[in-house]
């Protein structure tokens, strides 16, 4: 029998993680219908010396409002990506009453870098319920695998209001409304629950979000529906109220998978080593608890005018909602400056390190492209904050710097990468847009760390984009996603392993009311990707008629 595509010759890596081997693999009816020696097709994609995989799968998202206007999730679907979760950190998009929509808006804004104007103008908002979200988002139409998790944060402004904003402790008829919240969007096929108790997020006016006010009853109590229906994966950010020794005890008690973001990587600091040895001892009793780890440094692109950096110092969170002409007054006092610094070094979430910060552009002085802010600073007898302040104005809030958060320590990378029970994630694809773009990691992972570094096998890198998430997620049953088995979907990656790289980084303006991000779209060797058999990329090019068919599908738990 023909089939309608057969990839010939390639190395497949079936995502299980076992050793590859040479056949081809046939495509019918947007599944994989054989695989074998010499079969044979109406069209046909020769992979000889390439890698055939299955497409990759990434877990934590923010890709909620850009779903609307860009179907193909760009630049992520670029890199092998066919399959995304989006609604992390608490921060999905419904369930959202009319009264809501804009404080949920201004709360995105400040708390994932999305500009207020493309969310006003991209977003359709003929939804108020997680159930009407995700037909939306299906009658709209998908170039790639979109699925999302109900968010605490928007959970907690449907039922409580902006009080969800300013009150630790619901009511008993609010928290069973939240509930019942949870409860309706897993019965529609939510993903599963996502919360963040991270002092890194501040939302709405500098203020916490919902989501952190909330305490560990709280969140445990919003986790039973997916104990009850024992479906859906619990996503959280451990940090203020809910803190990481909680998250033990609390997944044995829902029997649901858990994963956290992040378990981060910083010189000196061997943090990670204590957090993997108290997992591996959970994972040996039973536990599924999965943190994200992450293989690039977290380096945020920024201005002043949205520092997403300095906005946990007070100083500066108190600015978050104030325009441009009260940030610049403020910025030129120096009595400011020298609260906001006191604040910078001794009132923030996180230990600001100087050293770590450059200059990425600057219009009145383009010579400083790269410059340490330590270095020019020293050279203009002044601190580096009040380098970076004298920069911005002068640049009228448009210079950006660099900022390394995390993630900096390459041998405790490669070491993560070598222990079980830890997931890829952390990718922040759709958020950030302009500070931000690790939608790349796959191809980086493939380039850097399998080919240049051989850190981990190549069968092992390419589980870990496809096999061990599907597991995690419920994604690998019969009919569907994560590995290149007969009667699976038909997702599948084509790259060359010898020259596979994530591709250079560019600004671009391309959402609605002229947004601009960060992208990165011109990767290396990824030359063939299919979503549920249809070739969205072809000969390392885009294949947009196909995109615009939306071959992808809303995945519903």
């Amino acid at each position: 029998m023909t089939a309608d595509i057969v990839i010939r010759d390639g190395l497949i890596v079936d995502g299980t993680g076992t050793e590859g081997y040479q056949a081809d693999i046939a495509v019918s009816g947007g599944m994989i219908s054989e695989i074998g020696k010499g079969l044979k097709g109406n069209r046909e994609i020769d992979a000889s010396g390439q890698v055939v995989s299955p497409g990759f799968i990434d877990i934590h998202t923010h890709y909620d409002a850009q779903v609307f206007w860009d179907p193909a999730l760009t630049p992520s679907s670029h890199h092998g990506v066919t399959s995304v979760i989006a609604g992390n950190c608490g921060f999905s998009i419904a369930p959202c009453l009319p009264e809501h929509r804009s404080l949920l808006g201004r709360t995105l804004q400040h708390v994932e870098d999305m500009n207020l104007a493309t969310l006003e103008a991209g977003i359709p908002w003929d939804f108020e319920t997680f159930a009407q979200y995700l037909d939306s988002v299906e009658r709209r139409g998908v170039g790639i695998n979109f699925g999302c998790y109900v968010g605490h944060t928007a959970v907690r402004l449907n039922a409580m209001g902006d009080e969800g904003y300013e009150r630790e402790t619901p009511t008993e008829q609010e928290l069973r409304a939240m509930q019942i919240l949870v409860d309706d969007a897993l019965r529609s096929g939510a993903m599963g629950f996502a919360s963040s108790s991270s002092a890194t997020h501040s939302g709405d006016g500098g203020r916490p979000v919902p989501s952190r006010l909330a305490d560990l009853a709280e969140f445990e109590s919003l986790l039973a529906p997916l104990r009850d229906q024992n479906k859906g994966v619990i996503a959280t950010l451990p940090g203020e109220r809910v803190k990481h020794a909680d998250l033990y005890a609390l997944q044995r008690r829902i029997g649901r998978p858990l994963t956290w973001t992040a378990l981060l990587t910083v010189k000196g600091f061997p943090y990670h080593e204590q957090v993997i040895e108290d997992n591996d001892a959970a994972h040996a009793a039973g536990g599924e608890v999965w943190p994200q780890i992450s293989v690039r440094p977290l380096v945020f692109q920024m201005n002043l005018r949205e520092p997403f950096t300095f906005n946990m110092a007070p100083a500066f969170r108190d600015l978050m909602a104030q325009p441009d002409a009260v940030r610049l007054d403020k910025f030129a006092d120096h009595s400011w400056r020298r609260m906001a610094l006191d604040d910078l070094t001794n009132r923030t979430a996180i230990r600001l390190r100087w050293e770590s910060l450059s200059v990425a552009e600057s219009a009145s002085r383009p010579e400083l492209a790269g410059k340490s802010i330590v270095d020019e600073a020293a050279a203009a007898g002044c601190s580096p904050l009040d380098f970076m302040l004298d920069l911005s104005i002068a640049d009228s809030l448009e210079t950006r710097f660099n900022s390394v958060l995390a993630n900096d320590d390459e041998d405790a990378i490669a070491w993560l990468l070598q222990r079980d029970g830890v997931l890829l994630g952390l990718m922040d694809s759709g958020a950030h847009v302009s500070q931000l773009c690790d939608a790349c990691m796959p191809t980086d992972l493939l380039g850097k760390w399998v080919r240049d570094r051989e850190v981990i096998t190549l069968e092992r890198a390419i589980h870990k984009l496809t096999g061990e998430p599907a597991r995690v997620f419920g994604l690998d049953g019969q009919a569907g996603r994560g590995l290149l088995k007969v009667g699976m979907a038909a997702d599948i990656t084509v790259f060359n392993p010898d020259t596979v790289a994530p591709g250079p980084l560019r600004r671009v303006s391309d959402f609605p009311a002229n947004g601009e991000r960060l992208t990165a779209d011109a990767p290396v060797g990824m030359n063939h990707i299919l979503v549920n058999g249809s070739p969205i990329r072809s000969d390392g090019m885009p294949v947009q008629e196909v995109l615009d068919a939306m071959p992808g599908k809303v995945l519903r738990s």
